[in-house]
């Protein structure tokens, strides 16, 4: 017996070294994706020489230029956060609150916006309006030649925000539903009270916190949008900080990274500040309100015009430019009305098969695409199972240096990753230019995004599982692997398909971090439509929708095998 003690106590002493090797591992890994690359963005705003000079921080920028992209990033984040609300609250209460027809399809189609890359939705919507508008030359309602297109500038960008940001408001306020006691409706409904008047009455107050938190959230992603502010608002020379950002770092290269490093500074305060207001908004719920299932009010005689409202809103605000879209792709250039004799496939060839750029820029946006997602997924499942047996104070922390990178705008994680690789490091040298860096800076950008779907599956494990292994005398490492993994593993599927089709299409961190040879989707998409190749970029902009439909619906096959609350639109 002694002798099995004394075997027993080296094996437990060499496990307990492997957790906290392990731990210590994953705690530098999170660190250097998440708090090191924001340190070092601060450090070159604060202190470019090496000591801080707030003085000439704060003369970069009180430049003219740098007040107006200012003024104009607030501006458009602040109304089109309002928008999105606008939009937004209806669809919700629709498809969450009410028996309307489709309520099912109709959560996935709110969802999709978000899905879709920036830089997409605003070519679609250009593509829809305007003279060139190969949709409305065919049904001759085109305007006349020469006539700018409605969608460039200010307007053009908030009414976009609200449709890239609707979906953020929804997935807010459908969890703030969750919270609405379906005891209080049914008691409100029994004394005889109408559906508007539950409305006005008990579920719409309860619900202030997350009308809050969505406008918040909504403002927060207006600040860091690039793709539509670059494709609506550059044409006319009305910048935001980050399309000012990419301007500058794009006509002087590094030389400007004080500069851009101090006004990435800006942006993440106003985001973090975004993400305070939130923070405290979500914070104020009402304690005493026992969650339930979410409530539901039948629509009665209003269910089918409520439900060809809903309906009609997705169409346009998905369906018509989508529509626009293919129009546009199956012409040999602008001005040629589509017919059955100028209809061509030819766009889809060029981009697909015959250009070296778009090829490559496909194969170039796969791999990394589907790396990052490989290795997130992976290193998801140990994340979690360490965040969940660390102290809830320490994992609280951790949790938010993971959500960090996502939540700031991607110019500001693409300056940082830019701040932190231009030097060469020991032993790798410099990652600057190399494809390196954007797997990288997509390893940061979309951690909370791949852990977030493990962390929920996991905390609907029953504890019961891990302790009855370990009363069998399962080491703590053997548990992970034989029962919190295998559990996990849709869940870590599910976030692995997100990623990959967030960073498939993605343009605000790329934009500044692509170099020859090395271009992303994204970035071939935008300098398509900037050189005036509509039609490629359209051909481009159909395939990556594709992409996106299809891998939403290989997420959606999962969804039965995920527990509640992992994917949005279940």
């Amino acid at each position: 017996m002694p002798a099995l003690q004394s075997a027993r106590g080296p094996a437990r002493s060499r496990e307990e070294v492997g957790l906290q090797l392990l731990a210590a591992l994953i705690l530098v890994i999170v660190s250097g994706l998440t708090l090191l690359p924001m340190g070092r963005l601060a450090l070159v705003a604060l202190a470019p020489g090496g000591e801080i000079d707030l003085a000439g921080c704060l003369a970069r920028i009180a430049r003219p230029a740098a007040w107006r992209a200012l003024v104009n990033t607030l501006d458009t984040a602040f109304f089109g956060a309002f928008a999105a609300l606008a939009l937004g609250v209806p669809l919700t209460l629709a498809a969450a609150l009410t028996d309307v027809p489709g309520r099912r399809a109709l959560g996935y189609c709110i969802i999709l916006p978000l899905m879709i890359a920036p830089q997409v939705t605003a070519i679609a919507w250009l593509h829809l309006f305007g003279p060139s508008s190969t949709l409305l030359q065919l049904l001759h309602l085109a305007p006349a030649a020469g006539t700018r297109n409605p969608m460039l500038g200010r307007s053009g960008i908030i009414l976009l925000y609200a449709v890239q940001h609707a979906p953020i408001v929804f997935i807010t306020l459908r969890a703030g539903l969750a919270q609405v006691p379906r005891d209080l409706v049914e008691a409100a409904r029994s004394s005889g009270a109408r559906p508007h008047r539950v409305l006005a009455t008990i579920i719409l107050p309860l619900l202030r916190p997350y009308l809050a938190a969505g406008f918040s959230l909504a403002f927060i992603s207006g600040i860091g949008n690039f793709g539509i502010p670059a494709l609506l608002g550059m044409p006319v020379n009305y910048l935001t900080l980050s399309t000012l950002i990419y301007q500058k770092l794009s006509s002087a290269g590094p030389d400007v990274l004080p500069d851009v490093a101090a006004l990435s500074l800006i942006v993440a305060l106003a985001s973090l500040a975004g993400i305070g207001l939130q923070k405290i908004a979500t914070g104020r719920k009402t304690r005493h309100v026992t969650a339930g299932p979410a409530a539901q009010l039948a629509l009665g005689r209003w269910r089918l015009p409520v439900g060809i409202s809903v309906w009609a809103v997705m169409v346009l605000i998905l369906g018509l430019p989508a529509l626009a879209l293919v129009a546009t792709s199956l012409i040999p250039t602008f001005g040629v009305p589509l017919s059955a004799a100028t209809v061509t496939l030819d766009n889809y060839a060029e981009v697909l098969f015959r250009q070296a750029s778009t090829t490559r820029a496909f194969t170039n946006s796969f791999l990394m695409s589907a790396s990052a997602a490989l290795l997130l997924a992976g290193f998801a499942i140990p994340l979690s199972w360490f965040l969940r047996r660390w102290p809830k104070r320490i994992a609280a922390w951790i949790d938010s240096a993971i959500d960090l990178p996502y939540a700031l705008p991607g110019i500001v994680l693409a300056i940082a990753a830019i701040l932190l690789f231009l030097k060469p490091l020991p032993l790798i040298g410099s990652l600057y230019a190399t494809p390196w860096i954007i797997l990288i800076a997509y390893l940061m950008r979309f951690l909370a995004l791949a852990n977030k779907p493990v962390s929920t599956a996991l905390a609907q494990v029953p504890p019961a599982l891990d302790e009855a292994a370990a009363a069998s005398g399962a080491r703590p490492l053997t548990r992970l692997a034989t029962i919190s993994a295998p559990l996990t593993l849709p869940a870590a599927i599910a976030g692995a398909l997100l990623v990959f089709m967030s960073a498939f299409n993605e343009l605000t961190v790329s934009a500044l971090l692509w170099s020859s040879r090395h271009e992303t989707l994204g970035v071939v998409l935008f300098s398509l439509e900037e050189a005036g190749l509509g039609t490629q970029a359209a051909a481009i902009a159909v395939t990556s929708l594709a992409v996106v439909i299809a891998t939403l619906a290989a997420i959606d096959r999962f969804g039965r095998r995920l527990p509640p609350g992992v994917l949005p639109w279940r």
